[in-house]
């Protein structure tokens, strides 16, 4: 029977984003979900991580964020937490997607990819960390 539950910490560092997908990758695995939506947390998990490395601190200091992603009921739930700088990914603004390549702003898209592939994304500020809850139905994936 496979684990439910898969729970770990990585550094504020870029290099850690092989381990994140390994991890990633082992639990759908263990899951059985398929290549298809397994690339899609991947993702999105990658994407939430490198903008927490790029802009979540104003030091140079080493940093832990913590992953802990369930399997419960057809439905995954990952949780994020970091100690950086408050950012709530769910009130970002939508970036204007009708301009052309040329007119539009840099930034935003991400965060719109994030919303768009997951079913739920909750934020909250719990003392000094930064916590994202993200939620996805995969019973049919």
């Amino acid at each position: 029977m496979a684990e439910n539950r898969l729970s770990f910490e990585l550094k504020n560092r870029l290099s850690e984003l092989d381990t994140l997908e390994k991890k990633v990758h082992g639990f759908a695995g263990q899951l059985g979900l398929a290549e298809k939506s397994n690339c899609k947390i991947n993702l999105v998990l990658e994407e939430l991580f490198t903008n927490i490395v790029s802009y979540g601190y104003s030091d140079d200091s080493e940093h832990q964020i913590q992953f802990t992603i369930t399997h419960e009921n057809g439905s995954l739930t990952i949780r994020i937490e970091d100690d950086g700088i408050p950012f709530n990914p769910a009130d970002a603004s939508c970036p204007d997607l009708e301009c052309t390549l040329e007119e539009r702003k840099i930034g935003g898209l991400g965060i719109h990819l994030i919303k768009k592939l997951m079913d739920d994304v909750l934020y909250q500020r719990c003392g000094e960390k930064n916590v994202l809850i993200l939620k996805k139905d995969i019973s049919d994936l």
